[in-house]
């Protein structure tokens, strides 16, 4: 196998690659932007590796990889649209460098660029690849109606969220790996343990996100921290703080979430202390780990798995 380090390479090279039409620039240059953003391009990478992982040609999985690139990337430029997120990776957010009815245009524009990519898999590898990834997308858009949907209720369980997640964020890299293990042509034991591998990964992958919005570091996040608490997003932590609560803490944690934020900050604050005092972030901690053992047993299966373990290890010591 290759380094990861030549592995972004080929897929970085491969997404500067794409011939977007000139006109009308209004549609495509917010692409390029969303795209030059940068970030890990943990899917593609995820894709690249099982492949090659598996014995197959790398070259054959390049195009779907990248097209799942774009369509994570698509799902970002909405998802800040309906979060009304100002910052990703350090930038200004598409709809608010250009408006917010560019960036659902653009966003359109690059879930077609994305299946078009997909569309370039080995003929005789297509059709599977492709019902695979259909069914992916319309399971992440599932997740993103339930989180929507959380915010408006105050009784959103653990299990609930668990599931949102994995729908959300995990299927995608779990569809990451099984696309590439499909080009490989491995075995049917072989794609459904990457599958699981990269659900798993996903939980922990996003589980992290949550923690690092709270306890992260701004320059090193890339965004905003305490985003989540401002707007009273129902991750893991709130869940089980709120669970967890009694007493003044209780009554403390229900009025900081009842109250319009005058002092931004001050909120982030006193919920970040309800938090630590409660042991949150060790509970975080715990589930994160939890589901990254998991993930980790997955490759039991396969035999050169090395760097995908080295890879999943540096995921999860991320700060951003």
């Amino acid at each position: 196998m290759n380094s990861i380090e030549t592995y972004t390479e080929i897929i970085n090279k491969a997404l500067s690659g794409i011939l977007y039409t000139t006109e009308p620039s209004g549609l495509y240059t917010p692409i390029k932007y969303q795209l030059d953003m940068g970030g890990k391009r943990v899917r593609p990478l995820l894709a690249v590796m099982a492949c090659d992982a598996l014995g197959g040609d790398i070259s054959e999985v390049i195009q779907p990889a990248i097209g799942i690139e774009i369509f994570h990337n698509f799902t970002l430029l909405h998802d800040d649209v309906m979060d009304k997120a100002d910052i990703r990776r350090g930038r200004p957010t598409v709809h608010k460098a250009w408006s917010e009815n560019v960036a659902i245009l653009s966003g359109d524009a690059m879930q077609i660029i994305a299946y078009q990519k997909i569309g370039e898999t080995p003929r005789d590898r297509l059709k599977e690849v492709l019902c695979h990834f259909t069914e992916i997308a319309l399971e992440i858009c599932e997740g993103q109606q339930y989180d929507m949907e959380f915010e408006m209720r105050s009784n959103v369980t653990e299990e609930e969220y668990i599931e949102m997640i994995r729908l959300k964020t995990a299927v995608l890299m779990g569809c990451a790996l099984k696309i590439g293990a499909i080009v490989a042509r491995a075995s049917q034991a072989e794609i459904e343990a990457l599958y699981r591998f990269g659900e798993n990964l996903g939980m922990a992958f996003q589980l992290q996100d949550d923690y690092l919005d709270v306890y992260g570091d701004p320059i090193k996040f890339g965004k905003n921290i305490g985003g989540d608490i401002l707007n009273n997003k129902k991750t893991y932590m709130l869940i089980s703080a709120c669970r967890i609560a009694a007493g003044a803490e209780k009554e403390e944690l229900l009025r900081l979430l009842q109250t319009a934020a005058t002092d931004p900050n001050a909120k982030i604050k006193a919920v970040t202390a309800i938090y630590t005092k409660l042991g949150i972030d060790h509970l975080a901690r715990q589930k994160m780990d939890l589901y990254y053992q998991n993930a980790i047993k997955e490759l039991d299966i396969i035999p050169d798995n090395l760097l995908l373990k080295r890879f999943s290890a540096e995921l999860m010591q991320r700060q951003s």
